[in-house]
């Protein structure tokens, strides 16, 4: 496991913890936590986690674009988390023209997300990630992205 991800799995645990303590309220960093653990597989096949990440709250049915610069020759993995396990999240990623250019192996399983893509030319791409149901009325979700 490269120094980058443990620092980034320990921070994670510091912040879940810290998000669920007593008294402690949910938050960006526990959706944070939950974007990490989707991505846990894709590490073992090699994906390295960068330490950035995006996120904020959303209602139910709203979406954020995140712009990203993505290099022909690399691998990407976008994986979207929230802490609400009830919600019902996705990630999706457009070129520069609006076309959707993610793989065919996304995935979406309830309050978790992936995105592959393996971009043709380097230039800037667009993840739009939504918060597609919630039982809440604002739901923080965190995007965590990897290469190869």
């Amino acid at each position: 496991m490269s120094a980058s991800l443990k620092s980034v799995l320990r921070l994670s645990l510091i912040a879940c913890l810290l998000g669920f303590a007593p008294g402690g309220r949910a938050s960006v960093d526990d959706a944070q936590s939950f974007a990490l653990q989707a991505a846990e597989p894709y590490v073992k096949e090699g994906f390295q986690v960068r330490e950035d990440y995006w996120g904020g709250d959303l209602a139910a049915g709203e979406k954020k674009a995140v712009r990203q610069q993505l290099f022909k020759g690399n691998e990407y993995w976008f994986w979207l988390g929230t802490e609400v396990e009830t919600a019902k999240v996705s990630v999706h990623v457009y070129d520069a023209e609006g076309k959707l250019v993610e793989q065919s192996d996304g995935w979406q399983k309830g309050h978790f997300a992936g995105a592959h893509v393996v971009p043709k030319s380097t230039g800037s791409y667009f993840v739009i990630v939504e918060i597609e149901q919630s039982p809440e009325e604002r739901t923080h979700w965190a995007l965590v992205y990897g290469f190869r």
